[in-house]
């Protein structure tokens, strides 16, 4: 049997359903949720309709940490036996340590076959959106070099930005970045974040979240204007109803060439808390072969 030219590898905060995931042969690995004494692999032992209700009651709030060193080795040499090459595509480094147990990894398995590692600057919508993109360029029979460009190039011109309930979980987890200043401002404030150079950051301020939300979505308006590849995946925590309004806005208004739909991932969710909504876009004229 021929071995693929290119398997590629993401993680498991990227969100995106497991049908997709099945067809287009993508390995994730996923994360740990730390929570009271268990220490659960995400998506895997703790479902997100499981984590989120178990959050709503929850006294202690749980905490995350990467994959180890020996999980990626045990990966890369079970995927060595059906491909040629790896591309990981993984979550910000300044966010988790998954890339750097990626490099560890990668230093154990000696070179069997070669490895790219990717570190998307982002986290799930982003970094669903840059797979989506390197999996339609290995369909396209590009090499791992190539396809680990193309996923850089699209982090490069992705944005990513979202609004949450409450700043309590970012800062309590400690990847709070730049928005750290909103801690302990007016309390009825939402906070439009973002995503930049693999952090968050503070974008804009607003009373109400419904008001968040229309200015997210205007911000987005007013950076794709004439767009003609628009990428959009739209993300909710435990907030479905909205999510599938926002979808239909932007279907409805910006009418994108491809819209994913995710529900953040508990590891996710353990950082952002429940109601959080985000987008993450990028016009894909640049990469005509995939756009």
């Amino acid at each position: 049997m021929a071995k693929r030219k290119v398997a590629i590898i993401t993680d498991s905060t990227t969100g995106l359903p497991e049908a997709w995931l099945r067809e287009n042969q993508i390995h994730v690995i996923p994360l740990n949720v730390h929570w009271s004494g268990q220490t659960l692999l995400d998506n895997v032992d703790i479902t997100v309709d499981e984590f989120y209700t178990r959050l709503q009651s929850a006294k202690e709030l749980p905490t995350t940490s990467q994959p180890s060193a020996g999980a990626f080795l045990q990966l890369f040499q079970e995927i060595a036996e059906t491909a040629e090459s790896i591309v990981c595509i993984l979550i910000s480094g300044d966010l988790s340590g998954t890339v750097a147990s990626a490099h560890a990894g990668r230093d154990l398995f000696d070179s069997q076959i070669p490895v790219e590692i990717v570190d998307t600057r982002s986290a799930s919508l982003g970094e669903a959106i840059i797979v989506t993109a390197a999996a339609r360029a290995a369909a396209l029979g590009k090499d791992h070099k190539e396809v680990a460009a193309i996923a850089e190039a699209v982090s490069n011109h992705l944005r990513v930005l979202f609004v949450v309930d409450t700043l309590e979980y970012l800062h309590k987890g400690g990847r709070i970045g730049g928005a750290k200043r909103l801690v302990g401002s007016v309390l009825a404030v939402k906070p439009i974040l973002q995503l930049r150079d693999g952090k968050v950051e503070p974008l804009a301020s607003v009373r109400t979240k419904r008001k968040a939300v229309d200015a997210m979505l205007q911000t987005v308006r007013e950076e794709t204007m004439g767009a003609p590849a628009l990428h959009i995946c739209v993300g909710h925590a435990a907030a479905r109803e909205e999510g599938e309004q926002l979808a239909q806005r932007i279907c409805e208004e910006l009418r994108p060439k491809e819209l994913l739909f995710n529900e953040l991932s508990p590891v996710i969710g353990t950082h952002t808390g429940p109601g959080t909504l985000g987008v993450a876009f990028f016009d894909a004229a640049f990469l005509p072969e995939i756009a």
